[in-house]
């Protein structure tokens, strides 16, 4: 794994991420869902201690299949943004296919990490800085020691990756449709 992507690596214990992650109970589902709809994907909420469908992670980790994105009360806010995230760069015909695992591309998986931090900015009481501080807690490895400094300083091609697909305007702002 090359360290400039923001590909994350395993999972840290259940306990340490428990403890440091803002997870979806902390936030409630209702301005998640609402946020996914805008980019016409479903929200969908696991019961408690119920294996999450289509989690690449295992565990409390987001899940995908095809539209739907599934969490439970446990799942990281930046699990299920990143998740979600890799569903919203997708054309709808490729997202119908998509069931666990949605890229195999550096430049795709980059833009991601870019875009869940933008993503958390759309959700009340979360943003970018508490995205990326998550996701540095989670495990993410990036050469320049954090999501933030990768973010700020050396994702000029995901900035790029996200602009050309209409994602970002000239401003590096999140398009909400």
């Amino acid at each position: 794994m090359q360290e400039r992507s923001g590909h994350p690596v395993p999972a840290p214990t259940a306990a340490v991420a428990t403890s440091t992650v803002l997870t979806m109970q902390d936030i409630g589902f209702d301005a998640a869902t609402a946020l996914l709809a805008r980019y016409g994907l479903r929200l969908q909420r696991v019961a408690d201690d119920t294996p999450i469908p289509g989690s690449y992670w295992g565990e409390r980790e987001a899940g995908i299949i095809g539209c739907t994105v599934y969490a439970r009360a446990d799942t990281p806010v930046h699990s299920l943004l990143h998740e979600s995230g890799h569903l919203i760069v997708l054309p709808p015909e490729r997202r119908a296919q998509v069931h666990t695992d949605a890229t195999d591309s550096v430049p795709e998986e980059d833009a991601v990490c870019v875009l869940q931090g933008l993503l958390g900015d759309a959700l009340p009481g979360v943003g970018r800085e508490r995205i990326w501080a998550d996701m540095d807690a989670w495990g993410y490895t990036f050469r320049l020691g954090s999501a933030q400094a990768y973010v700020e300083r050396d994702a000029e091609d995901a900035w790029c990756w996200l602009q050309a697909r209409g994602l970002i305007d000239g401003d590096r702002g999140l398009i909400l449709r």
